[in-house]
């Protein structure tokens, strides 16, 4: 059910997540975003959906400082990141993993290595024992510690997803945010990822943004869903709600 204009959310319900008014173009003549506002809350799964264009990733990419938006606000952890400087912009970060598209893994280097290496930056303080350990553990959470010594190209579509999770998982981020995260899938194996996004919601209890096309992944992992629209949000509930909408525009994505 949308949220009536104005609506305060009480303060032990205050969303973690607050993107108000965005506007985002490219040139005179690209207006991507037009005044985009949504909310998540803690713990939530937040399911984006739009047509190509309609400015979903460009919002991911603001929400973590990877690109400027033209007018508004992005308040995560209720800290303004347009205020922040380079440091605390960083703080932020860490806090966030990001899964992408491809799984974004280094070709040169074993899943072992793959995994290591963001413990190993930003955790100095481990020894190479902890360091192993904690790689086995993610592994174990996402059901790959038979990879654990394979180079990228030996892996699977589905596999590559999972080793991406991991990597993005090892350093215990409280947002998550999954870009296409069944794109060029089996339908299994989707379903298998979309089980992997609810069992982390559940263990690791995260906040996630999840940005897809696949219906069978949103049906699977929403709390709740927005479609955006011309750069804004058209519709927001639950998937059933939006299923059974009077939009005939908004049924569309359902069919």
């Amino acid at each position: 059910m949308k949220l009536p204009k104005n609506h305060i959310l009480p303060d032990n319900d205050a969303p973690i997540i607050e993107i108000k008014n965005l506007y985002k173009s490219f040139g005179k003549d690209n207006h991507v975003l037009k005044g985009l506002s949504f909310f998540v809350k803690k713990g939530e799964n937040l399911v984006v959906l739009g047509k190509s264009g309609s400015g979903k990733s460009i919002a991911i990419k603001c929400l973590v400082g990877l690109m400027q938006a033209d007018n508004g606000t992005i308040n995560v952890f209720g800290k303004d990141i347009a205020k922040l400087d380079e440091t605390g912009l960083n703080e932020i970060r860490l806090r966030i993993g990001f899964l992408f598209q491809n799984g974004a893994l280094y070709d040169s280097m074993s899943v072992r290595e793959n995994l290591s290496f963001p413990l190993m930056r930003h955790s100095s303080s481990l020894n190479p024992i902890e360091v192993d350990k904690a790689v086995i553990d993610i592994l174990t959470s996402v059901g790959l510690t038979e990879a654990i010594d394979k180079m990228p190209s030996e892996l699977s579509g589905g596999m590559k997803k999972r080793v991406g999770l991991a990597r993005t998982l090892i350093l215990k981020p409280e947002i998550l945010l999954y870009d296409e995260p069944t794109t060029g899938l089996d339908t299994i194996t989707s379903r298998e990822i979309s089980e992997l996004i609810l069992s982390i919601q559940q263990k690791y209890k995260t906040t996630s943004i999840i940005i897809t096309h696949d219906m069978a992944c949103a049906k699977q992992t929403s709390d709740r869903i927005v479609i955006l629209k011309d750069g804004i949000v058209n519709a927001e509930g639950t998937y059933d709600a939006l299923e059974n909408s009077h939009d005939e525009w908004v049924r569309s994505f359902f069919i």
